[in-house]
């Protein structure tokens, strides 16, 4: 028996296999049902090492907190390894004077969440003008420090640190159905004739996270919807057209992927997007379902949970029809982006560049939820809902987890005795009390 399986390869699965490995004696194992570790959204995001200064602290304080600490630990992880980090900032655009007061906002909630003031400033029209000539705006805040990193590069460096300390990673493991009793967890996986038993399963298992919780019947209250967030590519010598990541103060805030913004990958290349897509699951790439099965299943999850509320609702009608609907269009979605950089067209890009799945879960009054889930059973624990800026912050939210399971005396097991380097456990775990 394993003390601990972890479900999902992704960004935070690994940095919890990390840290349990790095601190504890056991048996810990991560089960992820591609061939390859980080093979959705932990390396299909957009590459961008987010700093908090859109974060509200005290809604947001454990996602806050964890996005803040990881910005130095980061920099000098991909040092140490010799990944790629490169900072090219962002600027977050006002269109309309009405705006302005969200950048006075961020500034703000951006100090609080402890970013330097040197990194953190307000800019008139004019000097968004000097510093980028072709965008368009009546203000911005210009946050100096964001950058691009290669999180699938940065996953797969956890994984080897972890493995080193014992980790073990179980591939091409599709978890089929899952079974708690008073002893321990079973967990079935497709092609392994015997069940894999744990004292303790975590699962963090992405846009498949809440169908794995509700094998088990919890948090049967959440549903989910996937929308595959689309981006083209500029092409040369187009791409130089802007030299730092624009966003413009969301339109409609609980929905900020259906504003376009443009993105500076670390290799380099510069891209649009994203359109916001509807499909019927959590790894649909192309079309909106990979199966009809999987479709027939999604309509009948919408009609059988809240879901089914917010479709009937006019306003999100009027959203879904005048909003994501029209984004399928490439041409629709570089007008939107011509408000801030007129000099685009849609014949600037023609090639499309990495899509990805968000997965924004609804409770049972048809309303979105803003922040992540955490669910607990007798010997499962369940994070629903860890959305970006999630990848930034993973491995602090996973010390915060691991911290908040000793705690609660799930998780007992005995510490090993080893130097932290940069990755001092008590330390990262001081700032979310």
């Amino acid at each position: 028996m394993k003390d601990v399986v972890i479900i999902g390869g992704g960004i935070l699965g690994t940095s919890l296999a990390h840290w349990l490995t790095k601190l504890y004696e056991g048996d810990i194992c991560v089960l992820e049902k591609e061939d390859r570790i980080a093979s959705h959204a932990s390396g299909r995001n957009t590459g961008v090492l987010h700093r908090p200064f859109y974060l509200d602290p005290e809604k947001n304080k454990i996602f806050t907190k964890s996005t803040s600490l990881m910005y130095d630990i980061w920099k000098r992880y991909t040092l140490e390894n010799n990944l790629p980090w490169l900072e090219v900032g962002t600027l977050e655009i006002a269109i309309k004077e009405e705006q302005y007061n969200h950048l006075e906002k961020y500034l703000k909630w951006g100090e609080l969440n402890g970013i330097d003031k040197k990194d953190l400033t307000l800019l008139s029209r004019n000097e968004v003008k000097n510093l980028e000539p072709n965008v368009e705006c009546v203000a911005a805040l210009r946050c100096k420090s964001d950058t691009a990193v290669d999180y699938s590069k940065l996953t797969e460096q956890l994984k080897i640190d972890a493995e080193s300390n014992g980790a073990k990673f179980i591939l091409n493991s599709h978890v089929e159905h899952v079974k708690e009793d008073d002893e321990c967890v079973s967990i079935h996986v497709k092609n392994i004739s015997k069940p894999i038993q744990c004292k303790l399963m975590i699962n963090c298992a992405g846009g498949n996270s809440i169908d794995i919780a509700h094998m088990l019947n919890v948090g049967k209250e959440y549903t989910d919807l996937h929308f595959r967030g689309e981006y083209w590519i500029a092409d040369q010598p187009y791409d130089s057209i802007v030299n730092t990541n624009i966003y413009s103060v969301p339109r409609h805030p609980s929905f900020p992927f259906l504003d376009p913004h443009w993105i500076i990958r670390v290799d380099g290349r510069r891209q649009i997007g994203p359109n916001a897509v509807p499909v019927a699951g959590p790894n649909v790439y192309e079309g909106i379902a990979i199966d009809g099965n999987e479709l027939i299943s999604k309509i009948i999850e919408i009609l059988q949970s809240g879901t089914r509320k917010l479709i009937l609702n006019p306003e999100f009608l009027s959203l879904f029809w005048n909003e994501w609907m029209s984004s399928l269009s490439k041409d629709v979605m570089i007008k939107r982006a011509q408000q801030f950089i007129p000099k685009l067209k849609a014949g600037y890009f023609t090639r499309k560049g990495t899509a990805g799945i968000r997965s924004p879960v609804l409770n049972n009054t048809g309303k979105f939820v803003s922040d992540t889930i955490e669910l607990d059973g007798p010997h499962t624990y369940h994070i629903l809902n860890y959305n970006s800026p999630g990848a930034t912050g993973a491995p602090a939210y996973a010390a915060y987890i691991i911290n908040r399971l000793e705690e609660t005396k799930m998780l007992n097991l005995s510490r090993k005795n080893k130097q932290p380097g940069i990755w001092n456990f008590e330390q990262i775990v001081s700032h979310f009390n």
